[in-house]
């Protein structure tokens, strides 16, 4: 144990980061009275930090809230932006006095884990069932020590259960890999990730970009609203035009309306994700399915059909060759934002496709050896978040953090089944990421109070084995946690856990061709 001078028992649960995953938690967890670490000045997590001046929610937001605290003029069409969003953030936080338990500035710097030497999670599993064992012990499990307001010296706090609620976002950008002497270094003009433009205020971000020629690597949301912003700062009749370099094309989509039929009728209700495949589904279940994919392939042809109609897709040779739903099942759908394609029209969004490019000194060099001038050169090439996890925890729970698929095997989306006394909120998408985490920390709240029990460890890990063989069956982009199309079914059964009702609606029509939405999980 740290020593004594320096160590602080506080909490029975202690919860690293205050992003709406962390204030979700929090909230449920508040019969505990649990210590939130965050490490920046303000919840929000990327809300609040990995945002661009122009970023707005993807889904409407009547799907985007907490069951117990509506959002004001619920009813209204338009996608919130991100300071609406952390303002929702902020009031729920407030009304439900979570803000307490919150220490802002606070960074978790290092973690120990101090159970019982002859635990071994870790090691192979034995030929007679293991079980997880409870949550609270009765006693320390982890240790953490967190740094404040960039101290030089840290302080170690004990706890019985920790919640990592870091994200998959923000922190550790993922850079791309060049040949030698063709990287960044050679490049006369400035580059930078899209989490470094999104630290940029208003004023900052708009001298970046305008008059300036500008290269941005990626084609999802960031990458989109990243150009969307260089064409916008570049209205003047000296402006520059802004270059996205392609190396994937994914399908975007103007609104969630589809030939005047809502988004939510083809992948959103229960009927709907029907015709997807399931884990741990019958033989039955499975033959149907089978006989049901034309059905399920025909409503994705129907979507396709409607973007390229509507869509300049074609034109700009943006039409992806893969299906619409692997899109969908990989959460990797797009909404764009408005006038996108008017710009583009207009000459200020240029498109090139490359699978590879380098840096030369006056631009980038795509793989056809075209030369494209860049003043500036934006990296919109994602994140990497399970890097954050396995920075910060000990061996040898750092090494069996992720699958060798490069997932997280969580079971309920939750508990690592070979990390003890430890969950994991924010860490499974779907349609909204608010609701799935707020079900799940609900979920693990019942689970803290023992109001059901784990299976045995082998168990939980064959089931998250088979969640992700249908999620790499679903698409070709299978690259992270993704329940968009069995979401309610998974919904089912963290219901079933707590002893819920798995099937929410009041008529038998209703629960079968309504929307699932957040509203239909309060309790």
């Amino acid at each position: 144990m740290a020593g004594d001078q320096n160590l602080h028992h506080v909490s029975k649960i202690g919860i690293i980061g205050a992003g709406i995953s962390g204030i979700a938690a929090a909230k449920q967890l508040s019969g505990h009275s649990p210590v939130v670490f965050e490490a920046t000045d303000s919840i929000g997590g990327v809300w609040k930090h990995c945002t661009y001046t122009s970023t707005k929610l993807q889904t409407p937001r009547c799907d985007f809230e907490f069951t117990d605290y509506p959002w004001p003029q619920r009813d209204n069409s338009s996608f919130p932006s991100h300071i609406e969003i952390l303002e929702y953030l902020h009031n729920y936080a407030s009304h439900f006095d979570v803000l307490k338990y919150v220490k802002l500035n606070s960074k978790v710097v290092e973690m120990r884990y101090i159970g019982d030497e002859n635990e071994s999670y870790f090691d192979q599993l034995e030929t007679e069932p293991r079980e997880y064992g409870r949550l609270l012990r009765g006693r320390p499990v982890w240790e953490v020590a967190v740094q404040t307001n960039q101290s030089p010296t840290v302080q170690w706090y004990a706890f019985e259960c920790l919640v990592m609620c870091l994200g998959k976002y923000g922190d550790i950008p993922k850079m791309p890999n060049f040949p030698p002497n063709k990287g960044r270094e050679i490049f006369q003009g400035k580059v930078l990730h899209s989490l470094d433009y999104s630290k940029l205020d208003e004023a900052a971000a708009h001298r970046l970009l305008k008059g300036k020629k500008v290269v941005v690597i990626g084609y999802k949301k960031s990458a989109i609203d990243l150009a969307m912003e260089a064409a916008e700062a570049n209205q003047d009749p000296d402006g520059q035009p802004c270059t996205m370099v392609i190396r994937t094309l994914h399908w975007t989509v103007p609104s969630y309306w589809i030939w005047g039929l809502p988004f939510f009728l083809f992948y959103s209700t229960r009927f709907s994700q029907f015709l997807h495949e399931r884990p741990n589904q019958s033989f039955l279940r499975t033959l149907l399915c089978f006989l049901l994919s034309p059905m399920r392939k025909a409503i994705s042809k129907f979507i396709e059909s409607y973007l390229v109609w509507k869509l300049p897709l074609v034109k700009y040779g943006l039409k992806p060759d893969h299906p619409f739903e692997e899109d969908y099942a990989s959460c990797q759908m797009a909404i764009l934002p408005e006038n996108f394609f008017a710009e583009a029209d207009n000459g200020r969004i240029l498109f090139k496709r490359s699978s590879k490019w380098w840096f030369w000194s006056g631009g980038i060099e795509l793989e056809d050896n075209t030369k494209l001038e860049a003043d500036v050169v934006a990296l919109a090439t994602g994140f990497d978040g399970n890097k954050k996890l396995k920075a910060l925890l000990p061996q040898p729970f750092c090494r069996l953090i992720q699958h060798s698929t490069g997932n997280l095997p969580l079971y309920r989306g939750t508990i690592h089944p070979l990390i003890p006394n430890m969950a994991f909120v924010g860490y499974v998408e779907s349609v909204s990421n608010l609701h799935t985490s707020e079900l799940r920390s609900k979920w693990l709240a019942q689970l803290v109070d023992e109001q059901f029990k784990l299976p045995t460890i082998e168990k939980m890990l064959e089931k998250t084995k088979k969640e992700m063989q249908v999620m790499k069956r679903s698409t070709r982009f299978y690259k992270r946690n993704c329940i968009s199309t069995f979401s309610i079914n998974h919904s089912d059964e963290l219901c079933e856990d707590m002893g819920w009702k798995s099937w929410r609606k009041n008529t038998w029509f209703s629960e079968a061709f309504g929307p699932y939405t957040c509203q239909d999980y309060q309790y």
